[in-house]
């Protein structure tokens, strides 16, 4: 199987990561809300902790293949491909215009020898100057053109690509592309629809779970594979009821899925609790680190299959994260390891940085934020193997190690 992940924590194989690109040098003060940043990171430093992350993971033993490289190779198959996915990327940056397309088109094309450095651009973003725009040569007849600047971004760039995990999310021997929450972020998805239509490794041998035209939003970080058999899928700020229906309906009719339940936590919706991997992972067989404050009496729905083909048998349950986990996994004794430990002050900050957002490459084995110190500290005294990334530039975009990891295949 080209895909294969129905755990959390079973030895990680082989795993897609985008190295971050200079679509973070185009965020500017005023664009960081639009583009849901809270910071902008120095890229150059970025860019070495992102590459000591990947370092780690091949370190033990798991293949790195980056987006941008697989994307390079759909565009290389044909012009018409090429041209598919040059247009469409266009008209979802927001580009109407026959003329501004037509113009970003030809700009796009000067890279038609290098298609990985025409992937880049077009995460990058692109500004009027580029296109050869200056105030002289702007057009008496159009106000927008004279109202123009050199430096505005006629295409946003994409600078939340780094965290591959939301996108699009690996269940089982399917995946979902999933329809983001908003419209920033969802024009990422573009990828991992070209990608699972035309790559010579993919095409044809994954089964679609869910797809980016869906009319309700599901994110990446809120899916998590429990065991090969329940699915965990989060309700969140940006994962919709409706959304996990549909998606639990598709898996239920899919001959190749074995999944028989979903469980749909209720999460609060708070920036610091953004998905259900930013509230609790798995690190082990039989412990999860946890945000404290989503501790006590929990809100899930579980889902199975109904009597008819397209229905669905629903049941809510009121109980703690720990008895809900032991129970659907199988386990006597599940172990919630609290981010920041029992201190308050060091849990909020350390949750803030993505403490509770850990990478499992093998039971016992993370892959965790250097700079969450106490969480780590206390992480290794429940005996975890914690594999520290750099971190300083990298937490600005709010997202941990599973954030910034797609799992393709685990063992």
């Amino acid at each position: 199987m080209v895909i294969n992940v129905k755990s959390e924590i079973r030895p990680l194989k082989k795993v897609l990561l985008h190295r971050p690109g200079k679509e973070l040098e185009n965020l500017t003060p005023d664009t960081l809300d639009r583009l849901l940043f809270d910071d902008i990171p120095f890229l150059e430093v970025a860019q070495a902790e992102h590459d000591a992350f990947a370092q780690i993971l091949r370190d033990n033993g798991v293949e790195v293949v980056y987006l941008e490289d697989l994307m390079a190779d759909v565009l290389n198959l044909s012009d018409e491909i090429r041209d598919q996915f040059l247009y469409q990327w266009i008209k979802e940056a927001g580009v109407s215009t026959r003329k501004q397309t037509e113009k970003i088109y030809q700009f796009m094309l000067r890279h038609n020898d290098n298609k990985k450095e025409m992937v880049l651009k077009s995460m990058e973003g692109i500004v009027l100057r580029e296109l050869g725009w200056k105030p002289a040569n702007a057009s008496t007849d159009s106000l927008v053109d004279l109202m123009n600047t050199p430096d505005k971004l006629i295409i946003d760039p994409m600078p939340n690509l780094y965290f591959t995990r939301d996108p699009f999310a690996c269940i089982g021997n399917g995946v979902s592309v999933n329809r983001m929450y908003s419209q920033t972020r969802n024009r990422e998805t573009i990828y991992g629809e070209y990608i699972f239509k035309y790559h010579p490794d993919y095409k044809d041998k994954v089964d679609m779970l869910y797809n980016r035209y869906e009319q309700y939003h599901v994110e990446g970080g809120d899916i998590l594979n429990l065991n090969d058999k329940v699915l965990a899928v989060g309700v969140s700020q940006r994962t919709e009821p409706a959304a996990v229906e549909v998606l639990a309906k598709n898996i239920f009719s899919n001959k190749n899925a074995v999944i028989d339940t979903i469980l749909a936590f209720d999460i609060p919706v708070s920036r610091a609790f953004m998905h259900l991997d930013t509230v609790f992972t798995q690190i082990d067989v039989d412990k999860f680190t946890v945000h404290p404050g989503i501790l006590g009496p929990l809100v899930v729905y579980e889902i199975k299959r109904g009597e008819g083909s397209d229905e669905l048998a629903v049941k809510k349950i009121e109980e703690k994260l720990e008895t809900i986990l032991e129970k659907y996994l199988g386990i006597d004794k599940i172990t919630l390891i609290k981010c920041g430990g029992e201190d308050l002050i060091a849990a909020q900050r350390e949750q803030w940085n993505d403490g509770s957002n850990t990478l499992c490459i093998a039971p016992g084995k993370i892959v965790t934020y250097q700079r969450n110190t106490v969480t780590n500290k206390l992480l290794r005294e429940y005996n975890v193997n914690v594999l520290e990334v750099p971190s300083a530039e990298l937490s600005r975009g709010r997202g941990g190690p599973r954030c910034m990891s797609m799992p393709l295949v685990r063992e």
